[in-house]
């Protein structure tokens, strides 16, 4: 009866020893997040205050964020008797491992550095990177975040996007609209592409300079085609887009010009 008293008070005082610090554990995690968002918010504001670029600002919180995170786990190992060198081997380790099955993502990592340094593009710019076209939202650690024409959220490694052609739309003041008109065989070509100038020149935000491209394109068997050209900013270019297709179906009506229709030859043979 003694030993079984005795045992269950070792086992009381055991539990109660590690009852104790888990409850710790969980008060040090939840004061150590708040600390760490606190930091966060802290380092947000004071960026801020020196202007320093959206997207830098948004690699170095996310640094920062994982680096503490990481601090954060040791320091709670470090208090259940962890001995802090067996877990820098350990992560070592893990990351020997990590490396070998995920080559890419440090990779991705330099990548990621890489854009912020040589800054092909910046957060709120359209352009077309890795594949994929849209606003870029954020550059991350290890991905970039791309918010598609269509509203689809797109993830992109920053490896793909650095390894592969980037165009940035935003980098200039304006873009051209590249349009089409059909005209008929028998439709005065110059008159159409004087018409086109003026009408198209008058849609919103077309810009003046440089001024509206009307111009023979190619020829097909029912006409002449024309490249209709106008320039505009490139947060206009859709509406323009559109505005300009509907102004040359209304304005080649309106004048009277003719529909084009394929033209066909029939040839009667008698015996």
């Amino acid at each position: 009866m003694e030993n079984m008293n005795r045992y269950q008070e070792i086992i009381f005082n055991y539990a109660l020893d590690i009852g104790g610090k888990a409850l710790a554990a969980i008060v040090l995690w939840v004061v150590g997040r708040w600390l760490i968002g606190l930091a966060g918010s802290l380092l947000q504001q004071a960026m801020s205050r020196q202007k320093l670029d959206p997207t830098l600002m948004r690699y170095i919180g996310s640094f920062v964020n994982v680096l503490l995170n990481i601090t954060l786990v040791v320091a709670i190992l470090g208090y259940f008797g962890v001995q802090t060198t067996t877990f820098a081997a350990l992560i070592a380790g893990i990351g020997v491992a990590i490396g070998a099955a995920w080559g890419g993502l440090l990779s991705n990592f330099a990548a990621g550095a890489f854009l912020i340094v040589l800054r092909p593009f910046k957060v709120g710019d359209f352009v077309t990177a890795g594949g994929v076209t849209g606003t870029v939202t954020e550059i991350g650690l290890f991905a970039s975040a791309l918010n598609t024409p269509d509203n689809v959220l797109t993830l992109v490694g920053n490896a793909k996007i650095f390894s592969d052609t980037i165009q940035n739309f935003s980098a200039n003041a304006f873009r051209r609209v590249d349009l089409k008109c059909q005209l008929a065989g028998s439709a005065d070509h110059v008159a159409a592409m004087e018409l086109l100038r003026d009408k198209i020149a008058g849609i919103k935000n077309v810009i003046e300079k440089p001024g509206v491209e009307v111009e023979i394109l190619e020829f097909n068997l029912v006409g002449p085609v024309l490249a209709v050209r106008p320039y505009c900013h490139t947060d206009n270019y859709w509406q323009v887009y559109f505005d300009g297709n509907r102004c040359i179906r209304e304005s080649l009506a309106a004048a009277g010009f003719p529909s084009p229709m394929p033209a066909q030859m029939v040839m009667v043979q008698q015996q």
